[in-house]
């Protein structure tokens, strides 16, 4: 893996009272670490580190790192903010992605999971009805299930739905772009 791509991976932000507010890129997180806007969190031991601290110490084996001129800075995983006391109030964009989320990859109308290439977006109301793209209207179902509903209402089709779809209290994982971080064993490309 590429320097500029362990840049982009993400490092979990949390406030000063240890509540999760966000996600930020690692190149995000250590611009905030040296800024003293955040510091480590030390996964092992939950030690919190500043900017003098965490480039001091020396990467595990296998661990991700960033090579600087001067250094090798270990690739933090989890930051806390230094002043930031509050929840965030971002709302949960909609879209495709965000209602798969909610709906936890499974038909509200049959309760099934069969995997997200046999799941589509149904509208409650369907739009030839009036209905809008929106949280409250939009939910996951089966292809089955959306065949058997097809133009109708969930009251006319007599398919009641598992839960009231409804926009998201936003956490962190609404902002989740990437795959979740993982921990992984280094290949020698990653130490560039």
């Amino acid at each position: 893996m590429m320097s500029s791509m362990v840049l982009e991976r993400p490092t979990l932000v949390l406030n000063r009272n240890w509540q999760p507010v966000g996600v930020a890129s690692v190149a995000r997180s250590l611009v905030m670490v040296w800024n003293e806007t955040a510091r480590v969190v030390d996964p092992e031991d939950y030690q919190l580190y500043g900017w003098l601290d965490w480039s001091k110490l020396v990467p595990r084996d296998g661990e991700l790192y960033v090579s600087t001129v001067y250094s090798r800075i270990r690739v933090p995983e989890v930051v806390a903010l230094t002043r930031y006391d509050g929840m965030p109030t971002s709302a949960v964009t909609f879209s495709r992605r965000n209602i798969y989320k909610r709906d936890r990859y499974t038909c509200q109308y049959c309760g099934t999971q069969p995997g997200s290439e046999e799941l589509t977006i149904d509208h409650v109301v369907p739009r030839s009805q009036g209905g809008l793209s929106t949280w409250e209207n939009c939910v996951l179902a089966c292809i089955s299930c959306n065949k058997h509903k097809a133009d109708r209402t969930p009251e006319q089709a007599k398919m009641p739905l598992k839960k009231d779809p409804g926009r998201p209290d936003w956490k962190p994982l609404y902002a989740v772009r990437c795959r979740p971080h993982v921990r992984r064993q280094a290949s020698p490309a990653d130490r560039l």
